[in-house]
Parts: C-alpha cells; sequence; structure tokens
C-alpha cells in the first residue's frame, strides 16, 4: 500500500509540473521583444496584445504595439487601392496605440518618438505637403522626445533621425512653396546636423549612415557622403530592411563616383 501511495503521489507531482503556469504580461513582453530582434512582427504583436491584456492601458506595452504596426504595416504590398487601404489602417492604428501611451505616460520619450513616428508614415502616405499640421505634429513630438532625454541612447537617436528625415523630407520643396502650408522651418542643414546627433548617440546604424549621405549629395559634398555610403556596407545588419540599404549605398556610389 504505501508503495502505491508514493507511486500515487510522484506521478501526480510529475503531472502538476507539466502543467505551463499562466505567462505574466512582463514575460510576453520579453518574448515579444525577441521577436522583434527576429524580424518576426506578426509574432510580437500577438504576444503584445495578450500582454496588453493582462495589464491594460500600460503605456510600456502600448508604444511597442504601435512599433510592430508600424513594422508590419512597412512590409505590406501595396500595389492596388485596397492594398494602400489596408496599409494606411495599420499605420492609424499605430498612431492610435502611441496616442494613448502618450497620454499615460506624458514624461517618457519614447512615446512621444512612436508617435511621431506612426504620424510621419501617415504623412508620407497621404503626401507630406497636404497633412501641414500632422508634419509639424510629428517634430514637436521629436522635440517633446528629446527634450525629456530618457529611453537611452538608442530611443535619443532615433528620435534625433525622425527630426533629421523630416526637415530633408519637407525641404525638398522650395521654402516660398511650403510658407503657405507652415513649413517653411524645414531645412536639409539641419538635417545634416540632426544625422549626425544620431550617429554620434548609436554608431554603426546603416539607416543613418545611408540618410546623411542622401543629404549630403544635395549639398553637393560628395567626399563626405562617400565615406557615409561606405560606412552603410561596413556596419552590421540590424534591422530587416539593413540589406537593401546596401543595394542602395552602392547604387549611389556609382552615381557619384565622377563627382
Amino acid at each position: 500500500m504505501k508503495r502505491r501511495y508514493f507511486a500515487f503521489i510522484f506521478m501526480l507531482f510529475i503531472f502538476s509540473c507539466s502543467i505551463a503556469l499562466p505567462q505574466t504580461a512582463d514575460e510576453l513582453v520579453k518574448q515579444g521583444d525577441a521577436l522583434i530582434e527576429k524580424f518576426d512582427d506578426q509574432g510580437a504583436l500577438q504576444k503584445y496584445q495578450q500582454a496588453d491584456k493582462l495589464s491594460p492601458n500600460n503605456w510600456d506595452i502600448l508604444w511597442r504595439i504601435s512599433r510592430a504596426y508600424v513594422n508590419i504595416a512597412n512590409h505590406m504590398p501595396d500595389n492596388t487601392s485596397e492594398q494602400k487601404d489596408a496599409q494606411l489602417a495599420e499605420y492609424q492604428k499605430a498612431f492610435e496605440v502611441a496616442d494613448r501611451s502618450v497620454k499615460l505616460a506624458p514624461d517618457q520619450s519614447v512615446t512621444y518618438l512612436r508617435r511621431a513616428i506612426a504620424n510621419g508614415k501617415i504623412a508620407l502616405f497621404k503626401g507630406v505637403f497636404s497633412v501641414g499640421g500632422v508634419v509639424n505634429a510629428g517634430r514637436e513630438d521629436c522635440e517633446k522626445a528629446i527634450k525629456l532625454g530618457n529611453g537611452g541612447n538608442y530611443i535619443q537617436a532615433i528620435a534625433h533621425y525622425v527630426l533629421a528625415r523630416t526637415n530633408a523630407k519637407v525641404s525638398e520643396k522650395s521654402k516660398i512653396l511650403r510658407w503657405p502650408l507652415g513649413l517653411a522651418w524645414a531645412d536639409n542643414e539641419t538635417a545634416i546636423v540632426e544625422y549626425n546627433k544620431a550617429i554620434a548617440l548609436y554608431p554603426n546604424f546603416r539607416m543613418f549612415y545611408l540618410d546623411l549621405a542622401r543629404s549630403l549629395i544635395r549639398e553637393n559634398e560628395y567626399a563626405k557622403a562617400r565615406e557615409m555610403l561606405n560606412k552603410v556596407l561596413s556596419s552590421p545588419k540590424q534591422e530587416e530592411d539593413d540589406d537593401r540599404r546596401i543595394t542602395e549605398a552602392k547604387e549611389l556610389l556609382t552615381e557619384i563616383s565622377n563627382k
């Protein structure tokens, strides 16, 4: 009888150990972050959404959901009007979630940064010069993120980068034409300054070097542009689109080879 009793207790212990314990929100966030590193944005989104159910109105989860929506939308097909509408809907979801995170944590740089990124995607989608208010709001969010100065070097670097790219994109059109839209502030030289700040905070990031090179080419600073493009080629892969950036850098190096 004792042997049977102890055998039963042992089997019960083994069975109880095999039952998976409920995951916490923190554990799900960590799993989502790991999937982001593997460029599995859809899988990450699912983990973050599960975490959101366990810990609703958590700004640290919401900005991650916004990031996942943007990443997913960036790689959606956009050949038909239906596909474009679906892509825009994802960017708008990203903005709405980021906006909630800002309201929950108005003292955190990352919340403003994610809202600025989502806003920027919407502006590019609709046409920067048709949504001046959206562009200005994105600029203000970047400046707020930089002013708060928290979140670490990566967050601050991305904030400077987004501000730089906004200046670069908007300044492609003549200032006279931008003035009535409230976008006369944009300047390519400011973009170069901001790109360099981003690089100082977070070097060896292909995206920073490539876009800085584009702005330098606009200023006819070809030697510096070549230096940045070669850094694109030598920097490690960190993002899903980094292979494409290698191709673009090589194409630009060819274009300016005799300049």
